[in-house]
């Protein structure tokens, strides 16, 4: 019993040193990019609610987003609790500037992995969808993530019948990879880019 206690605050404490780490803040043409720290990820997730998260945010949530569909939660909270650290790399919500209302969210799947891979999910709300942005979504995160140590490819899947999505990922001048069978999307496309490039194409000009 004292040894579960000494592990629980252990893991509590490695969350309230991560917070102290302030990730910086991602703006695009419209949107501000807000990380959400990892207690108040948890919190979110674990209470269905966000006050925690929004407590001291000029922001609001009208539309909750991540409390009636919590999208990647599930797998990043867990992720989170074993290695609070990793909470670095996951949920953003995507703020419309012009109103401070959040419209959706954004979350890279983990930390590189051995070949500096990394994969990204999105959504927006469907009353601002076809309006660009999940294009500033991407390019804020992914002008973010190719300036940080060990990223070296960029990775994005979507379903072969999503036509817009192709669209957009094709503009952006990935290659399509392949296939794979998602366990709960079913079938995905997959697309990659170097940072590398990604760097010259976006960031270099």
């Amino acid at each position: 019993m004292q040894r579960k206690n000494l592990l629980s605050y252990s893991c509590a404490n490695c969350i309230r040193l991560c917070n102290n780490l302030v990730m910086k803040l991602i703006q695009t043409e419209r949107l501000d990019l807000h990380h959400i720290e990892a207690e108040d990820l948890i919190a979110l997730f674990e209470n269905r609610n966000d006050t925690q998260a929004l407590t001291g945010k000029a922001f609001t949530n009208p539309l909750r987003v991540l409390i009636d569909f919590q999208g990647p939660l599930a797998w990043r909270v867990p992720q989170v609790k074993v290695n609070p650290d990793i909470n670095k790399w996951f949920v953003r919500w995507a703020v419309l500037r012009s109103t401070q209302e959040i419209i959706g969210s954004s979350s890279f799947h983990g930390a590189p992995d051995e070949n500096g891979m990394m994969e990204i999910g999105l959504g927006v709300e469907a009353a601002f969808q076809r309006q660009g942005f999940g294009r500033e979504i991407l390019r804020g995160m992914w002008g973010w993530v190719v300036t940080e140590p060990g990223v070296k490819v960029l990775r994005y899947t979507v379903s072969p019948t999503n036509t817009p999505s192709i669209g957009l990922i094709n503009d952006f001048g990935f290659t399509y990879m392949g296939e794979q069978l998602d366990e709960i999307d079913g079938p995905e496309s997959i697309y990659e880019l170097s940072a590398e490039e990604y760097r010259n194409k976006f960031l270099n000009r």
